[in-house]
């Protein structure tokens, strides 16, 4: 863990574009992180965490135009849902 005045300093110089994410998930979610970002190339579980975002937030918008695509994120969700305990930290 870094020391206060390393975290003050990186808190100063990314006050206005970054904020720090501290989650608790279970191993499950952090071995599906590490699989995304291996398999991706992937700069560790944070960046995949991002590209997960960008995936989710990409075929939302596909959604918007393209019933399939819409219809394919929505049995995702569905699914997740029935699952959720699994994941759920």
């Amino acid at each position: 863990m870094a020391d206060t005045k390393a975290q003050n300093k990186w808190r100063d110089k990314y006050r206005f574009i970054k904020t720090q994410l501290n989650v608790m998930a279970r191993k499950i979610t952090h071995d599906g992180l590490d699989e995304v970002a291996k398999e991706y190339n992937l700069k560790g579980k944070a960046e995949a965490v991002a590209f997960c975002c960008f995936i989710t937030r990409a075929q939302m918008q596909k959604g918007w135009k393209d019933p399939k695509s819409k219809m394919m994120l929505d049995s995702l969700v569905a699914s997740f849902r029935g699952q959720r305990d699994i994941y759920s930290p």
